[in-house]
């Protein structure tokens, strides 16, 4: 039996633990008589299963007669992306043909006798978002990895003009939590503000202990000291598991760890550490070198006032680094974060 773990992001492992309160919200919401949310923003830390997670819901709806599912680069022109893709889908495209719906002018190598070409990229869509509409159709967009860049902004805008004209259109986005949070205060883009934010929090330790068990054949006891090396991390479940099988007859558990240290590194940490600023870095250098969790001593241990300190802790916050849950502590939220800081600093 090959490696049932995998250390490639973005592709759905052969062992997932799904997070089944998050993905009921957005299907029962999206699959609803009349929706409360048609637009969802998923979030979290690089390797914490966003796209997975998004892809997994795609693919849920894809397997409905009603719904047509379109994926779209945050790279490209989003709509112009979006007008081709409706446009070739195979159980549609004799509707907007019947509709004499030319795109010709757009760049789209359609073009009908007699039909009057189409101009304006919206009106495209919405002229195919129409057609939808007749056929009971809901149309759902994944964007994975979006950024506050030109292309995402225009295409933001255009959806809200959809949802105001009632068009059975919904959104599924990805993205790192600062880039999300520039995009939904961008100007002109505040009613992203209040579209909700789902933030990915750790899997659940019983459901990831379970799968240990089954896997390697563990007890209750190892599983669960397995389970508690990845804090939940759903990159860190993927790595350990994959070290464990990769050497079950040759090294224990204790073995592999300066081998699973490395790979979080190289894979996901040396990249979060990259993009800190060297206050963030005191932070948590702070809190490794002395073990520390309480924010007063944390704060006077590198001189920063109360006010000063609340902004780097929200912004490693909004990084997935630190837990801040309880009042007046933090903690990390990375399996063996602390570790690897210690090692930024030798």
């Amino acid at each position: 039996m090959n490696n049932p773990f995998t250390l490639s992001f973005g592709k759905k492992p052969l062992q997932y633990v799904s997070r089944i309160s998050q993905n009921s919200e957005i299907l029962e919401n999206f699959t609803a008589a009349e929706p409360s949310n048609q637009i969802y923003m998923i979030t979290g830390v690089r390797g914490s299963g966003k796209t997975v997670m998004m892809a997994g819901i795609a693919g849920e709806l894809m397997e409905k007669e009603e719904w047509v599912v379109v994926e779209l680069n945050p790279t490209r022109d989003l709509l112009q992306s979006l007008a081709g893709k409706l446009y070739s889908l195979p159980e549609m495209h004799a509707h907007f043909v019947q509709a004499r719906i030319d795109l010709t002018v757009l760049g789209l190598n359609v073009s009908l006798e007699n039909a009057v070409p189409v101009t304006d990229i919206e009106s495209a869509i919405a002229l195919m978002l129409d057609e939808l509409r007749k056929k009971r159709k809901r149309l759902l967009i994944t964007v994975d990895e979006v950024t506050n860049c030109d292309s995402v902004r225009v295409f933001a805008s255009s959806f809200q003009i959809f949802l105001r004209q009632e068009y059975p259109i919904f959104l599924l986005m990805t993205g790192l939590y600062d880039n999300i949070y520039d995009l939904q205060n961008a100007d002109a883009l505040t009613f992203l503000y209040r579209a909700p934010k789902m933030v990915l929090e750790p899997l659940n330790y019983t459901a990831i202990r379970k799968r240990y068990m089954d896997i390697f054949d563990l007890d209750v006891e190892a599983a669960g000291k397995m389970a508690g090396l990845t804090k939940g991390y759903p990159f860190a479940f993927q790595v350990l598991g994959y070290l464990r099988w990769e050497n079950r007859t040759v090294k224990t558990l204790e073995e592999i760890l300066p081998e699973y240290d490395q790979y979080l590194e190289e894979y996901v940490y040396g990249k979060i550490w990259s993009e800190l600023s060297d206050l963030d870095r005191q932070v948590l250098i702070r809190m490794s070198t002395g073990g520390e969790t309480k924010v007063k001593k944390i704060r006077e241990g590198i001189g920063m006032k109360p006010e000063q300190f609340s902004v780097y802790r929200d912004r490693l916050k909004r990084k997935g680094v630190l837990d801040t849950s309880k009042y007046g502590e933090v903690s990390f939220v990375l399996p063996r974060f602390a570790e690897f800081v210690l090692t930024r600093i030798l």
